[in-house]
């Protein structure tokens, strides 16, 4: 049995990129990834112009909702993606940590949402092709976009 990988998305509202980035890893990786997503201060739903955009482009983020990032949700991840929450996020030992810059899709229009869900889904899949060797990738959700 091999170890399934936890990566942890965290960002300050949890209602827009870290949820992007969480459906996508879960839609390309087939089970051979985890994939959480946290706020360290969650807001109360997810971006709708979000949801709308993913569910447009075949995701389905109905069941989505804040989560708060704790200590305890990073300790159990070998990766914590960060996104925009900078020192806010908790620092545990042991874990490995890479910061995304990626724009805040709240609020903004269908256009500036998909150019930034276009660079999650590079940034996501070149990530599972590193944490994954070998895992056969479905096409990306943008081709024919």
């Amino acid at each position: 049995m091999t170890h399934t990988p936890q990566v942890v998305f965290a960002c300050v509202r949890n209602g827009g990129r870290s949820v992007a980035a969480r459906v996508l890893t879960e839609h390309y990786a087939g089970g051979r990834v985890i994939a959480l997503s946290a706020g360290t201060r969650p807001g109360e739903h997810i971006h709708p112009e979000v949801a709308e955009v993913l569910e447009k482009l075949g995701l389905d983020a109905s069941a989505e909702h804040p989560e708060l990032l704790t200590r305890e949700t990073v300790a159990a991840s070998d990766l914590a993606i960060t996104l925009g929450c900078g020192e806010e996020c908790p620092y545990v030992p042991g874990v490995r940590y890479v910061d995304w810059p990626v724009d805040d899709p709240g609020g903004q229009d269908e256009a500036t949402v998909r150019r930034i869900i276009a660079d999650l889904d590079r940034r996501v899949r070149d990530l599972l092709a590193e944490l994954v060797p070998g895992l056969a990738l479905p096409p990306s959700v943008l081709e024919g976009d």
